[in-house]
């Protein structure tokens, strides 16, 4: 379940499982918010209970994000802000948004196609370029392939980064 319009996780849940009050394993409900007297309500979490690093993820393949959703985002967004948790993004199936890195993914940072869609999701949402990274999703390859990994695993290691670099905080 992710932020779409017309359902999906609710902002107030999203603030609640950024500040570690949603207990693993709870299904999030997008008609009733979790509150305080449900048993899936954490009230007084530890930090290992608490998000260190909020990403979002995103397919480079959709046309735009609709409002709603944009609007949500940065709701969840200035909270994480407030409270210091750093912020990313993947950008998935970039090999079928734009014709170039499907031909060779080496191409993903030539790409003008990939780098104006960096661009306009950052002035939407306000996460930095530099903090969104694009990714090719394994769908149909039946071999692991060296440059869908390095890209995943840039990601993955600056996900890890950011998050130690919460916790030292």
């Amino acid at each position: 379940m992710g932020l779409e319009k017309g359902g999906g996780v609710r902002p107030d849940d999203i603030i609640l499982a950024l500040k570690g009050h949603v207990k693993e394993g709870y299904k999030f409900n997008p008609v009733s918010p979790l509150s305080a007297e449900d048993p899936w309500y954490n009230p007084c979490p530890s930090p290992e209970d608490k998000v260190h690093v909020l990403v979002c993820v995103l397919s480079a393949n959709t046309a735009e994000i609709t409002d709603s959703v944009l609007k949500k985002m940065a709701e969840v967004r200035k909270l994480a802000s407030d409270l210091g948790i750093p912020q990313m993004a993947i950008g998935t199936n970039i090999d079928s948004a734009c014709p170039e890195t499907e031909k060779d993914l080496k191409n993903v940072y030539k790409s003008k196609h990939i780098k104006q869609k960096v661009h306009d999701f950052s002035a939407s949402v306000g996460i930095p370029v530099n903090c969104i990274f694009p990714v090719k999703n394994y769908y149909d390859e039946i071999k692991i392939n060296d440059d869908v990994d390095s890209l995943i695993l840039s990601a993955l290691r600056q996900m890890i980064d950011f998050g130690d670099d919460f916790i030292d905080k």
